[in-house]
């Protein structure tokens, strides 16, 4: 149970810690703390205290300037003092604990570095998130299907996923020719927008934003950081469903506790 300290960041707009630490105690969580961005920031927080780091979803400073915009310079400038960020996370990945961004987690992922390629975190944003294709907030559910190729923790044994999306900036955008190729090449691509059939498809409103390449959540090349647009945290009891009064359910867990789940198992034979 040592391994499985959980930290999740929030405020500066950010609205989903709660849904969030409810799926990670749902999942095996030893030890789940909502803690202010700021306080993160200021040192008060000692990341190497814990093994899972989630950076939720919301709006995350109002999303001014283009979603996570604002609140990535806020983590690259962190004043040294407080905490060398960069060696921080970096030590957190190599030491193989894991990161999860969700939707605003998700773009600050991208635009701090870290996914598509950890090894270029701070240093350079080879992607981006931007306005959905239709340019429209788009709130809905979706079908998700998870490439077997990819080798990241959280996705491990699902072959399907059907989750909700909420975002007005979930439209993955690659213009550098190498990162292209080394998303493909390297299956990178951990969860694609499908139709019913688990089909990936660029068709709205299935795949919601136009991506590129029908991405809905991406993977680092160790596969301890997921980035994806998806809210898994929003289905965690079968009465998320949006149709739970007309199907049957086996379970009572929602589908999106299995990533939280493969997590702290993945957590509990860390040594």
């Amino acid at each position: 149970m040592e391994n499985e300290k959980t930290l999740i960041l929030s405020g500066m707009g950010l609205n989903c810690e709660k849904e969030t630490a409810y799926a990670c105690s749902q999942s095996g969580a030893a030890q789940v703390d909502i803690v202010h961005t700021l306080r993160f920031l200021n040192g008060e927080i000692h990341l190497s205290d814990y093994h899972f780091l989630i950076f939720i979803g919301g709006f995350l400073d109002g999303d001014y300037l283009g979603s996570a915009r604002v609140g990535v310079n806020r983590f690259k400038f962190c004043p040294p003092e407080k905490m060398d960020l960069q060696s921080e996370l970096n030590r957190f990945v190599n030491d193989g604990k894991l990161i999860l961004g969700i939707c605003n987690g998700f773009q600050l992922l991208v635009k701090l570095g870290l996914l598509p390629e950890e090894k270029k975190a701070f240093q350079q944003q080879t992607m981006s998130l931007t306005q959905n294709q239709k340019g429209i907030f788009e709130n809905r559910w979706v079908h998700l299907a998870i490439n077997p190729n990819n080798n990241n923790i959280f996705t491990k044994g699902i072959e399907k996923m059907y989750l909700p999306v909420r975002h007005g900036e979930g439209r993955i955008v690659v213009t550098d020719k190498d990162t292209r190729e080394m998303i493909l090449s390297d299956n990178l691509i951990a969860m694609s927008y499908a139709d019913s059939e688990g089909r990936p498809t660029d068709r709205y409103p299935d795949n919601p934003n136009g991506s590129w390449q029908n991405i809905a959540a991406l993977s680092n090349q160790k596969g301890n950081i997921l980035g994806l647009m998806p809210h898994p945290e929003a289905y965690n009891h079968y009465t998320n469903h949006p149709h739970w009064t007309r199907l049957c359910f086996s379970d009572e867990d929602g589908e999106g506790l299995q990533i939280f789940k493969n997590a702290y198992t993945y957590l509990a034979g860390l040594n």
